[in-house]
């Protein structure tokens, strides 16, 4: 059995409804690579119900955490779907976590929400989470804590800390052109990563960066005038002002790691747990909500799913950070290649949902930054649409797929088959730096959405 990193404690069991005011609950738990805990498989497979709804969280998460937000997102539900209709709430527990000074919406007080510390040393709760999310890397984290506590202005230094992050990812260093699986983020001259992510802070409204903070609000200012440039990212300003864009690498190594895991998760994992669940009990429906990573696990899942089985009633991704293209049959830039997911949404009985927001800057600014590929000549300041998040912009190059905003989606419903992209930046616009609003998701309209997506409602 894999370690599962993360802090989750693979193996401890459903918590029973501690802290999650719904009934009936369980968390379904899974490792790194995808195998289940038997014991919350079983207590899933005994659930009286109609319909499960099945929340995957996203990447800055623990246990707590995660039981938090499926605790918050699940308290709307049952004075929302019709009386034919039983539900059982299950939270998939897969192993992600959580960065302390990344704040969330709701969950985080407002101090920490206007002013995280975005660069420097490492949090306590923080490195403490790196280490059990890599647990045989102590060694190297000590070292990479050093670098960002000392913010040498070395070049020797940010070339140090580059292959620090490069072991931390698991990746080689060689260009991408190479090895075009890893992304240039990894690969490419580390000063110039620093310095691409630190101007990628300051349109993300970070403090200390120059620019106009998004602050509560989340609205994603640009950067300040003059350029976006922030202090010290200016000729002969000298490397300190780089190591805030060297700290955001280090959470993109993470991250790395956090999205191959996630597709395993939903592929191997919860796809064919659902599928054994499915064939037991043939009259139950499934409902999928994915949050940022969690939407790819929901996502992947559905690659488990049999042709015309009809079982899994609607998908609902909120935020998800995943491709645009990735139920495109065919890519705008490669008409011979087609998304990840090609064609999935047609195993769904129901639509797939795809939530955005303009407010969500891990979306908008990171998410492209960091998917960008070495060979691509518009280098890696470019945020052309390639690159784009399916809960930046939605669904892209599936035709006929609506564009709806959340009133009217709510006024008028969603389409019952086939993907469709919601704006929700009418509610989905909380948060600080450098998130935004990426994890500002537990709202009622929100629950209403998935109501109507699985056609639930009263």
């Amino acid at each position: 059995m894999a370690n599962v990193g993360g802090g989750f404690g693979f193996g401890t069991g459903v918590v029973g409804g501690v802290g999650v005011g719904v009934r009936p609950y369980a968390e379904l738990t899974f490792d790194s690579e995808g195998d289940v805990d038997r014991v919350t498989q079983g207590t899933v497979s005994r659930m009286e119900a109609t319909d499960l709804l099945v929340f995957a969280h996203g990447w800055n998460s623990d246990r707590s955490t995660a039981t938090r937000l499926y605790d918050r997102f699940f308290a709307p539900f049952e004075g929302l779907v019709g009386s034919g209709v039983r539900l059982g709430y299950v939270g998939v527990v897969w192993p992600s976590m959580r960065f302390s000074d990344e704040p969330i919406p709701d969950f985080d007080t407002l101090a920490a929400l206007a002013e995280p510390d975005l660069g420097g040393a490492l949090d306590p709760l923080t490195r403490r989470a790196l280490e059990e999310f890599w647990p045989e890397r102590r060694a190297e984290l000590d070292r990479v804590a050093e670098l960002l506590a000392e913010r040498a202005d070395s070049a020797a230094a940010f070339i140090e800390f580059g292959a620090l992050i490069r072991e931390l990812a698991g990746v080689d260093a060689v260009p991408a052109l190479v090895a075009p699986s890893v992304p240039a983020i990894f690969t490419d001259d580390v000063l110039e990563v620093c310095r691409a992510l630190s101007v990628a802070l300051a349109r993300a409204g970070a403090p200390g960066t120059g620019a106009a903070g998004t602050g509560a609000a989340g609205t994603g200012a640009p950067a300040a005038a003059g350029g976006p440039e922030g202090p010290g990212l200016t000729v002969g300003g000298g490397m300190r002002g780089l190591w805030g864009g060297a700290k955001e690498l280090l959470r993109q190594a993470a991250y790395y790691k956090m999205k191959k895991r996630a597709g395993v998760v939903g592929e191997r994992g919860l796809g064919p747990v659902l599928a054994q669940l499915a064939a037991a009990r043939p009259a139950l429906r499934f409902h999928l909500i994915g949050h940022s990573f969690g939407a790819r696990v929901v996502s992947f899942s559905l690659r488990a799913v049999p042709d015309r089985a009809r079982y899994v009633k609607s998908v609902t991704l909120l935020q998800g950070a995943f491709s645009h293209y990735a139920f495109a049959d065919r890519l705008p830039h490669d008409k011979g290649t087609g998304g990840a997911l090609r064609g999935l949404q047609r195993r769904v009985d129901g639509p797939v949902v795809a939530c955005h927001s303009p407010h969500d800057s891990a979306l908008k600014i990171f998410y492209p930054l960091a998917s960008r590929m070495a060979g691509d000549s518009a280098g890696l300041l470019g945020f052309d649409e390639r690159w784009g998040a399916i809960g930046h912009d939605g669904v892209q190059a599936v035709p006929g797929a609506p564009r709806l905003t959340l009133d009217t989606a709510l006024r008028e419903g969603v389409p019952t088959t086939g993907c469709v992209s919601v704006d929700a930046g009418s509610v989905v616009r909380r948060g600080g730096a450098p998130s935004g609003a990426h994890s500002d998701i537990c709202h009622e309209e929100l629950a209403r959405l998935v109501v109507d997506a699985g056609r639930m409602g009263r």
